[in-house]
């Protein structure tokens, strides 16, 4: 079968020189797993980290590839809820599943745990023609919803999920703030906000602001300006005059880091809650101690989730309340170019797809 695969790293993006097409030995399944034909797969950006080599060296030769969606031609003996001719969309989040962390329901802390596609090989991953997995990792796809939306949904939907519901606890009628609304993370987590029928600010940068409001955010802020919090600030005073609500952001959905950190901070109400999961803009801030310990903030971190969260949002998916939102669409024998613009980002709004053919 076909996959596209690396044998070395290009720490400078040098993908053209390392991303190619080879021939591979089709996978046959194990006792607890499931074989399946990829009809689509989804970027992330540890498909960027893999082929760098950083943070974290990773085995090789290589196969990316965390979210993919496809059609079941084989499972294995042991396998019990999956069948041939399904349809399954990866939960790349591989765990043990006997460990404490595992069977207390917080797998996203399971010490053995593995992200498909990033830590996992040799050659295990999704950009390739025929990919397999533990049945515990594969979900199945309700009939109203394409390979191609499953695809895009996986890790950024399950991660946005467990941020919002799973550790911030959003309640009806909170404030929200979505930092990087126009992100694969933002875009779900706008609906997510609004499906909790909570008032959401988004911030994004000028060009993507009016698709916020498309997904559901009632404002939208350019976080590219300078004093963009204090535009936010003024927001949070309006909706809490409208709703008559104590003053203050709630929840603050933070992905970006940097420069926006204490911004963020001085937006909270009191007991208000930052759930934090990535630092794109830069991880090594300065916090100013004042706003957390004065006003009683909770500063929580968060890193994927669990499946039954991934599930919480498929069912959501099928009844139309929330929808992956799809950049573009490649082949992997244009997959150079699709890490590139996941690279470099410009105009981007959504997730960027690659298939087999």
């Amino acid at each position: 079968m076909k996959a596209l695969v690396y044998e070395e790293y290009a720490p400078n993006n040098d993908f053209e020189k390392i991303l190619k097409i080879k021939d591979i030995k089709e996978p046959t399944p194990k006792s607890n797993e499931v074989i399946f034909k990829v009809k689509a797969a989804a970027l992330n950006y540890d498909d960027i980290w893999g082929m760098r080599g950083k943070p974290i060296e990773i085995p090789m030769p290589h196969i990316s590839g965390t979210d993919a969606a496809g059609e079941v031609i084989a499972v294995g003996d042991e396998v019990t809820q999956i069948q041939v001719g399904d349809r399954v969309v990866s939960n790349g989040n591989i765990t043990c599943r006997v460990c404490q962390a595992c069977t207390s329901g917080r797998e996203f802390d399971c010490p053995h745990r593995k992200i498909w596609g990033f830590q996992t090989g040799p050659l295990w991953g999704g950009f390739c023609e025929i990919a397999h997995l533990p049945e515990s990792n594969t979900l199945k796809i309700p009939n109203n919803l394409s390979y191609e939306q499953a695809a895009a949904s996986s890790m950024t939907l399950m991660t946005a999920w467990h941020m919002l519901v799973g550790r911030a606890n959003i309640r009806p009628g909170q404030t929200v703030l979505i930092m990087g609304g126009g992100s694969g993370m933002g875009i779900f987590g706008i609906q997510i906000a609004k499906l909790y029928n909570c008032d959401v600010i988004a911030t994004a940068s000028h060009d993507k602001l009016d698709k916020c409001k498309e997904l559901g955010a009632d404002y939208t802020v350019d976080h590219r300006k300078e004093d963009w919090h204090k535009e936010v600030n003024t927001i949070g005073k309006k909706i809490s005059k409208e709703k008559e609500k104590p003053f203050g952001i709630d929840v603050i959905f933070e992905h970006i880091g940097g420069s926006h950190w204490n911004k963020e901070l001085t937006l909270l109400k009191y007991g208000g809650t930052i759930v934090t999961t990535g630092a794109t803009t830069g991880y090594d801030v300065q916090t100013d101690l004042r706003y957390i310990f004065f006003k009683g903030i909770n500063v929580l971190g968060s890193t994927q989730g669990t499946r039954a969260e991934l599930e919480s949002g498929i069912h959501w998916m099928s009844k139309g309340k929330i929808k992956a939102i799809i950049d573009s669409e490649y082949t992997f024998d244009n997959a150079v170019a699709a890490h590139k613009k996941m690279l470099h980002g410009k105009g981007l709004f959504g997730k960027i797809l690659m298939k087999p053919a």
